[in-house]
Protein backbone atom coordinates (compact mmCIF):
# COMPACT_ATOMS: atom_id res chain seq x y z
CA UNK A 1 0.00 0.00 0.00
CA UNK A 2 3.06 2.13 0.90
CA UNK A 3 4.22 2.49 -2.89
CA UNK A 4 0.14 3.38 -4.66
CA UNK A 5 0.94 6.33 -2.50
CA UNK A 6 3.70 7.92 -4.66
CA UNK A 7 3.39 11.02 -6.35
CA UNK A 8 4.47 10.80 -10.39
CA UNK A 9 5.37 14.04 -10.22
CA UNK A 10 8.90 13.07 -8.24
CA UNK A 11 9.66 10.41 -10.95
CA UNK A 12 8.48 12.80 -14.13
CA UNK A 13 11.04 15.41 -12.72
CA UNK A 14 13.89 12.82 -12.44
CA UNK A 15 13.20 11.06 -16.07
CA UNK A 16 13.42 14.67 -17.74
CA UNK A 17 16.48 15.45 -16.24
CA UNK A 18 18.24 11.98 -16.99
CA UNK A 19 18.22 9.99 -14.01
CA UNK A 20 19.08 6.38 -14.36
CA UNK A 21 16.46 3.72 -13.18
CA UNK A 22 18.54 2.38 -9.97
CA UNK A 23 19.54 5.75 -8.51
CA UNK A 24 15.55 6.52 -8.55
CA UNK A 25 15.26 3.87 -6.59
CA UNK A 26 17.70 4.81 -4.35
CA UNK A 27 16.96 8.44 -3.88
CA UNK A 28 13.04 8.51 -4.44
CA UNK A 29 11.47 5.05 -4.43
CA UNK A 30 13.44 3.67 -0.79
CA UNK A 31 13.32 6.74 1.28
CA UNK A 32 9.26 7.62 0.20
CA UNK A 33 9.18 3.63 0.98
CA UNK A 34 10.78 3.64 4.65
CA UNK A 35 8.53 4.15 6.94
CA UNK A 36 6.24 1.09 5.32
CA UNK A 37 9.27 -1.37 4.75
CA UNK A 38 10.32 -1.25 8.09
CA UNK A 39 6.18 -1.64 9.29
CA UNK A 40 6.69 -4.77 7.05
CA UNK A 41 9.89 -6.10 8.35
CA UNK A 42 8.72 -5.92 12.13
CA UNK A 43 5.40 -7.55 10.84
CA UNK A 44 6.85 -9.97 9.49
CA UNK A 45 8.81 -11.12 12.26
CA UNK A 46 6.20 -10.65 15.26
CA UNK A 47 3.73 -12.80 12.88
CA UNK A 48 7.33 -15.60 12.38
CA UNK A 49 7.61 -15.18 16.22
CA UNK A 50 4.33 -15.89 17.52
CA UNK A 51 2.69 -18.14 15.03
CA UNK A 52 1.75 -21.77 16.17
CA UNK A 53 -0.28 -22.89 12.87
CA UNK A 54 2.89 -23.77 11.15
CA UNK A 55 5.51 -24.82 14.02
CA UNK A 56 2.77 -27.39 15.40
CA UNK A 57 1.61 -28.90 11.94
CA UNK A 58 5.32 -29.10 10.26
CA UNK A 59 8.37 -28.50 13.52
CA UNK A 60 8.16 -31.80 14.97
CA UNK A 61 10.06 -31.86 18.02
CA UNK A 62 11.34 -28.34 17.18
CA UNK A 63 9.71 -26.27 19.91
CA UNK A 64 9.42 -22.64 20.10
CA UNK A 65 7.29 -20.78 22.61
CA UNK A 66 3.90 -20.96 20.74
CA UNK A 67 4.16 -24.68 21.40
CA UNK A 68 5.04 -24.71 24.82
CA UNK A 69 2.01 -22.42 25.80
CA UNK A 70 -0.42 -24.69 23.66
CA UNK A 71 1.50 -27.94 25.39
CA UNK A 72 1.35 -26.05 28.92
CA UNK A 73 -2.12 -25.82 28.53
CA UNK A 74 -3.93 -28.39 27.07
CA UNK A 75 -1.11 -31.19 28.11
CA UNK A 76 -0.38 -30.07 31.24
CA UNK A 77 -3.56 -27.76 31.87
CA UNK A 78 -1.27 -25.41 33.43
CA UNK A 79 -2.68 -21.95 32.48
CA UNK A 80 0.06 -20.04 35.14
CA UNK A 81 2.87 -20.96 32.99
CA UNK A 82 1.19 -20.32 29.50
CA UNK A 83 0.74 -17.36 30.95
CA UNK A 84 4.13 -16.35 31.68
CA UNK A 85 5.66 -17.56 28.36
CA UNK A 86 3.15 -15.27 26.51
CA UNK A 87 3.76 -12.35 28.47
CA UNK A 88 7.70 -12.90 27.10
CA UNK A 89 6.62 -12.77 23.43
CA UNK A 90 5.37 -8.98 24.63
CA UNK A 91 9.10 -7.79 24.18
CA UNK A 92 9.05 -7.20 20.39
CA UNK A 93 6.27 -5.62 20.75
CA UNK A 94 8.11 -2.77 22.25
CA UNK A 95 10.89 -2.89 20.46
CA UNK A 96 8.43 -2.70 17.60
CA UNK A 97 6.60 0.42 19.21
CA UNK A 98 9.67 2.22 19.17
CA UNK A 99 11.61 1.46 15.70
CA UNK A 100 7.71 2.53 13.97
CA UNK A 101 8.07 5.45 15.70
CA UNK A 102 11.86 6.36 14.91
CA UNK A 103 10.65 6.44 11.37
CA UNK A 104 7.70 7.81 11.76
CA UNK A 105 9.45 11.25 13.23
CA UNK A 106 10.91 10.94 10.13
CA UNK A 107 8.42 10.13 7.71
CA UNK A 108 7.39 12.86 5.41
CA UNK A 109 4.02 13.58 3.53
CA UNK A 110 3.72 12.34 0.04
CA UNK A 111 0.33 12.81 -0.65
CA UNK A 112 -1.02 16.41 -1.34
CA UNK A 113 -3.66 18.15 -3.13
CA UNK A 114 -1.56 18.23 -5.92
CA UNK A 115 -0.12 14.79 -6.28
CA UNK A 116 -0.38 12.79 -9.02
CA UNK A 117 -1.38 8.91 -8.99
CA UNK A 118 2.17 6.88 -10.23
CA UNK A 119 2.24 5.88 -13.92
CA UNK A 120 4.56 2.84 -14.56
CA UNK A 121 6.68 3.86 -17.67
CA UNK A 122 6.69 0.08 -19.96
CA UNK A 123 9.92 -1.55 -20.02
CA UNK A 124 10.26 -4.88 -21.86
CA UNK A 125 13.29 -6.13 -20.24
CA UNK A 126 11.98 -5.42 -16.30
CA UNK A 127 8.63 -6.60 -17.28
CA UNK A 128 10.17 -10.02 -18.40
CA UNK A 129 12.59 -10.63 -15.67
CA UNK A 130 9.37 -9.57 -13.09
CA UNK A 131 6.66 -11.35 -14.67
CA UNK A 132 9.56 -14.61 -14.92
CA UNK A 133 9.92 -14.07 -10.99
CA UNK A 134 6.23 -13.75 -9.62
CA UNK A 135 5.45 -16.50 -12.29
CA UNK A 136 8.21 -18.68 -10.02
CA UNK A 137 6.32 -17.60 -6.89
CA UNK A 138 2.89 -17.85 -7.91
CA UNK A 139 3.87 -21.72 -9.39
CA UNK A 140 5.37 -22.54 -6.08
CA UNK A 141 2.05 -21.74 -4.16
CA UNK A 142 0.47 -23.83 -6.64
CA UNK A 143 1.65 -26.82 -6.32
CA UNK A 144 1.30 -26.57 -2.66
CA UNK A 145 -2.34 -25.96 -3.15
CA UNK A 146 -2.46 -28.80 -5.62
CA UNK A 147 -1.15 -31.38 -3.23
CA UNK A 148 -4.14 -29.84 -1.01
CA UNK A 149 -6.49 -30.28 -3.95
CA UNK A 150 -4.97 -34.17 -4.81
CA UNK A 151 -5.26 -35.27 -1.65
CA UNK A 152 -9.19 -34.24 -1.15
CA UNK A 153 -9.44 -36.15 -4.49
CA UNK A 154 -7.62 -39.50 -3.17
CA UNK A 155 -8.86 -42.23 -1.08
CA UNK A 156 -6.46 -42.78 1.26
CA UNK A 157 -3.53 -40.45 1.33
CA UNK A 158 -0.21 -41.95 0.80
CA UNK A 159 -1.58 -45.10 0.79
CA UNK A 160 -4.93 -45.67 -1.39
CA UNK A 161 -3.88 -43.86 -4.55
CA UNK A 162 -7.55 -44.04 -5.99
CA UNK A 163 -9.65 -41.10 -6.97
CA UNK A 164 -12.66 -40.72 -5.00
CA UNK A 165 -15.21 -37.73 -4.93
CA UNK A 166 -16.75 -39.02 -1.72
CA UNK A 167 -14.77 -36.95 0.78
CA UNK A 168 -15.84 -33.84 -0.73
CA UNK A 169 -18.68 -33.84 1.21
CA UNK A 170 -16.83 -33.44 4.17
CA UNK A 171 -18.65 -35.12 6.40
CA UNK A 172 -17.21 -35.51 9.77
CA UNK A 173 -19.98 -35.32 12.70
CA UNK A 174 -17.21 -35.68 15.65
CA UNK A 175 -15.72 -32.38 13.97
CA UNK A 176 -18.50 -30.59 12.57
CA UNK A 177 -18.66 -31.06 9.07
CA UNK A 178 -19.77 -29.10 6.07
CA UNK A 179 -21.42 -26.69 9.01
CA UNK A 180 -17.98 -25.74 10.31
CA UNK A 181 -17.68 -24.45 6.97
CA UNK A 182 -20.53 -21.98 6.98
CA UNK A 183 -19.73 -21.37 10.88
CA UNK A 184 -16.58 -20.13 9.78
CA UNK A 185 -18.05 -18.07 7.35
CA UNK A 186 -20.26 -16.54 9.30
CA UNK A 187 -17.83 -15.72 11.62
CA UNK A 188 -15.17 -14.16 8.99
CA UNK A 189 -17.69 -11.72 7.94
CA UNK A 190 -18.98 -10.22 10.83
CA UNK A 191 -15.28 -10.43 12.14
CA UNK A 192 -14.30 -8.33 8.58
CA UNK A 193 -17.30 -5.69 9.15
CA UNK A 194 -16.95 -4.78 12.79
CA UNK A 195 -13.09 -5.22 12.50
CA UNK A 196 -12.59 -2.81 9.97
CA UNK A 197 -14.61 -0.01 11.20
CA UNK A 198 -13.27 -0.29 14.56
CA UNK A 199 -9.08 -0.40 13.08
CA UNK A 200 -10.11 2.26 10.59
CA UNK A 201 -11.55 5.00 13.43
CA UNK A 202 -9.09 3.99 15.75
CA UNK A 203 -6.50 4.49 13.50
CA UNK A 204 -8.27 7.94 12.20
CA UNK A 205 -8.22 9.05 15.72
CA UNK A 206 -4.59 8.30 16.68
CA UNK A 207 -3.16 10.20 13.14
CA UNK A 208 -5.66 13.03 12.47
CA UNK A 209 -7.60 14.17 15.94
CA UNK A 210 -6.05 16.59 17.86
CA UNK A 211 -6.84 14.36 21.10
CA UNK A 212 -3.70 14.74 23.82
CA UNK A 213 -0.49 13.25 22.09
CA UNK A 214 0.21 11.33 24.94
CA UNK A 215 -2.68 9.28 24.92
CA UNK A 216 -2.79 9.03 21.31
CA UNK A 217 0.85 7.32 21.95
CA UNK A 218 -0.46 5.22 24.46
CA UNK A 219 -3.53 4.28 22.04
CA UNK A 220 -1.01 3.81 19.28
CA UNK A 221 1.71 1.56 21.23
CA UNK A 222 -1.85 -0.71 22.60
CA UNK A 223 -2.36 -1.13 19.43
CA UNK A 224 0.93 -2.78 18.64
CA UNK A 225 0.93 -5.14 21.44
CA UNK A 226 -1.27 -7.79 20.05
CA UNK A 227 0.84 -8.22 16.91
CA UNK A 228 3.42 -9.89 19.07
CA UNK A 229 1.14 -11.90 21.32
CA UNK A 230 0.10 -15.52 20.18
CA UNK A 231 -3.14 -16.54 19.59
CA UNK A 232 -3.14 -18.86 22.31
CA UNK A 233 -2.15 -16.20 24.90
CA UNK A 234 -4.98 -14.14 23.71
CA UNK A 235 -7.21 -17.17 24.24
CA UNK A 236 -6.38 -17.30 27.73
CA UNK A 237 -6.69 -14.02 28.40
CA UNK A 238 -9.98 -13.99 27.13
CA UNK A 239 -11.10 -16.98 29.30
CA UNK A 240 -9.50 -15.52 32.13
CA UNK A 241 -11.42 -12.17 31.76
CA UNK A 242 -14.91 -13.52 30.30
CA UNK A 243 -15.31 -16.59 32.70
CA UNK A 244 -14.23 -14.88 35.62
CA UNK A 245 -16.70 -14.51 38.21
CA UNK A 246 -18.69 -11.76 38.57
CA UNK A 247 -17.75 -10.20 34.93
CA UNK A 248 -20.75 -8.62 33.70
CA UNK A 249 -19.65 -9.88 30.01
CA UNK A 250 -19.71 -13.20 30.82
CA UNK A 251 -22.61 -13.46 28.80
CA UNK A 252 -20.72 -13.97 25.93
CA UNK A 253 -18.42 -16.91 26.73
CA UNK A 254 -19.08 -19.75 24.94
CA UNK A 255 -20.77 -17.85 22.19
CA UNK A 256 -19.89 -16.94 18.55
CA UNK A 257 -19.56 -13.26 19.72
CA UNK A 258 -16.45 -14.08 22.03
CA UNK A 259 -14.92 -15.45 18.45
CA UNK A 260 -15.71 -12.38 16.74
CA UNK A 261 -13.79 -10.49 19.45
CA UNK A 262 -10.63 -12.69 19.47
CA UNK A 263 -10.31 -12.57 15.86
CA UNK A 264 -10.50 -8.94 16.14
CA UNK A 265 -8.06 -8.33 18.48
CA UNK A 266 -5.15 -10.93 17.89
CA UNK A 267 -5.47 -9.41 13.91
CA UNK A 268 -5.97 -5.88 14.83
CA UNK A 269 -2.00 -4.54 14.56
CA UNK A 270 -1.69 -5.73 10.96
CA UNK A 271 -4.58 -4.05 9.74
CA UNK A 272 -3.99 -0.79 11.77
CA UNK A 273 -0.59 -0.72 10.69
CA UNK A 274 -1.99 -0.25 7.12
CA UNK A 275 -4.60 2.11 7.97
CA UNK A 276 -1.93 4.01 10.20
CA UNK A 277 0.50 4.08 7.02
CA UNK A 278 -2.18 4.86 4.23
CA UNK A 279 -3.06 8.42 6.98
CA UNK A 280 0.34 9.15 7.27
CA UNK A 281 0.68 9.67 3.49
CA UNK A 282 -2.57 12.23 3.15
CA UNK A 283 -1.59 16.01 3.48
CA UNK A 284 -3.11 17.26 6.79
CA UNK A 285 -3.83 20.46 4.88
CA UNK A 286 -7.19 18.42 4.29
CA UNK A 287 -7.87 19.14 7.74
CA UNK A 288 -6.48 22.23 8.34
CA UNK A 289 -8.76 23.59 5.06
CA UNK A 290 -11.59 21.82 6.49
CA UNK A 291 -11.26 23.53 9.75
CA UNK A 292 -10.61 27.05 8.49
CA UNK A 293 -14.26 27.08 6.17
CA UNK A 294 -16.01 25.36 9.87
CA UNK A 295 -16.79 21.80 8.09
CA UNK A 296 -17.00 19.20 10.88
CA UNK A 297 -14.37 16.84 11.27
CA UNK A 298 -17.33 14.04 10.72
CA UNK A 299 -17.58 15.42 7.79
CA UNK A 300 -14.46 15.40 6.30
CA UNK A 301 -13.64 12.19 7.78
CA UNK A 302 -16.60 10.08 5.79
CA UNK A 303 -16.23 12.76 2.39
CA UNK A 304 -12.83 13.48 2.20
CA UNK A 305 -10.56 11.01 4.16
CA UNK A 306 -12.68 7.82 3.87
CA UNK A 307 -12.96 7.89 -0.53
CA UNK A 308 -8.87 8.66 -0.77
CA UNK A 309 -8.71 5.72 1.99
CA UNK A 310 -11.38 3.07 0.27
CA UNK A 311 -8.55 0.79 -0.74
CA UNK A 312 -6.62 0.32 2.33
CA UNK A 313 -10.39 0.02 4.19
CA UNK A 314 -11.05 -2.88 1.89
CA UNK A 315 -7.78 -4.40 2.43
CA UNK A 316 -8.46 -4.24 5.76
CA UNK A 317 -11.42 -6.08 5.49
CA UNK A 318 -10.07 -8.41 3.31
CA UNK A 319 -7.23 -9.40 5.46
CA UNK A 320 -9.48 -9.98 8.56
CA UNK A 321 -11.99 -12.25 6.28
CA UNK A 322 -9.13 -14.36 5.04
CA UNK A 323 -6.82 -14.91 8.25
CA UNK A 324 -10.23 -15.35 10.18
CA UNK A 325 -10.86 -18.13 7.64
CA UNK A 326 -7.49 -19.96 8.96
CA UNK A 327 -7.06 -19.03 12.15
CA UNK A 328 -7.02 -21.83 15.07
CA UNK A 329 -4.44 -20.54 17.89
CA UNK A 330 -7.07 -18.04 19.43
CA UNK A 331 -10.31 -19.85 18.93
CA UNK A 332 -9.04 -23.15 19.53
CA UNK A 333 -9.93 -22.42 23.46
CA UNK A 334 -13.30 -20.69 23.40
CA UNK A 335 -15.16 -22.21 20.34
CA UNK A 336 -18.69 -23.44 21.86
CA UNK A 337 -19.37 -27.48 20.87
CA UNK A 338 -21.90 -26.40 18.89
CA UNK A 339 -20.24 -24.29 16.93
CA UNK A 340 -16.77 -25.42 15.89
CA UNK A 341 -14.73 -23.62 13.07
CA UNK A 342 -13.18 -25.02 10.14
CA UNK A 343 -9.97 -24.36 10.80
CA UNK A 344 -10.35 -26.07 14.49
CA UNK A 345 -12.21 -29.38 12.60
CA UNK A 346 -9.06 -29.13 10.06
CA UNK A 347 -6.51 -29.78 13.22
CA UNK A 348 -9.26 -32.76 14.48
CA UNK A 349 -9.60 -34.55 11.29
CA UNK A 350 -5.48 -34.54 10.99
CA UNK A 351 -5.36 -35.62 14.57
CA UNK A 352 -7.59 -38.31 13.46
CA UNK A 353 -5.85 -39.46 10.79
CA UNK A 354 -8.78 -38.39 8.65
CA UNK A 355 -6.02 -36.44 6.30
CA UNK A 356 -8.54 -36.44 2.76
CA UNK A 357 -11.56 -35.16 4.57
CA UNK A 358 -9.38 -32.13 5.91
CA UNK A 359 -7.81 -31.57 2.72
CA UNK A 360 -11.39 -31.37 1.44
CA UNK A 361 -12.12 -28.69 3.56
CA UNK A 362 -9.23 -27.12 3.54
CA UNK A 363 -9.79 -26.90 -0.03
CA UNK A 364 -13.40 -25.37 0.12
CA UNK A 365 -11.45 -22.40 2.92
CA UNK A 366 -8.69 -21.58 -0.14
CA UNK A 367 -11.50 -21.49 -2.95
CA UNK A 368 -13.73 -19.01 -0.21
CA UNK A 369 -10.24 -16.84 0.40
CA UNK A 370 -9.41 -16.95 -3.56
CA UNK A 371 -13.52 -15.41 -4.18
CA UNK A 372 -12.09 -12.97 -2.20
CA UNK A 373 -9.13 -11.55 -3.18
CA UNK A 374 -10.49 -11.65 -6.65
CA UNK A 375 -13.28 -9.77 -5.74
CA UNK A 376 -10.62 -7.28 -4.62
CA UNK A 377 -8.38 -7.49 -7.41
CA UNK A 378 -11.35 -6.80 -9.51
CA UNK A 379 -12.90 -3.40 -7.76
CA UNK A 380 -9.37 -2.19 -6.99
CA UNK A 381 -7.10 -3.31 -9.62
CA UNK A 382 -9.23 -4.18 -13.15
CA UNK A 383 -11.54 -1.17 -12.66
CA UNK A 384 -8.45 1.12 -11.99
CA UNK A 385 -6.81 0.03 -14.95
CA UNK A 386 -9.53 0.88 -16.82
CA UNK A 387 -10.31 3.98 -16.03
CA UNK A 388 -6.99 5.34 -16.72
Amino acid sequence: MTLSYTDNRLYEAARAMGTRPMRILRTITLPGAKFGLVSAFLVAFSLCFSDFGAPKVVGGNYSVLATDIYKQVIGQQNFGMGSVVGLLLMIPAVIMFVTERLTASENGVTVSSRSMAYRVVPSRGRDAALTLFCSAVAGFILVLFGAVFAASLIRAWPYNMALTFEHVTVDSPATGGICSFFNSLVTALLTALCGTVFVFMNAWLVEKSTANRLLRQADNLFSLIPLALPGLSIGLAFIFFFNMEGNPLNFIYGTAAVLVLANIVLFYSVPYVSASSALKKLDREIEAVSASMAVPSYRTLFKVTVPMCRAAIFETALYFFVNEMVTISAVVFLYPADFKLASVAIVNMEDAGDIAPAAALSVLVILVNVAAKLLYEYIFVMKRSGNR
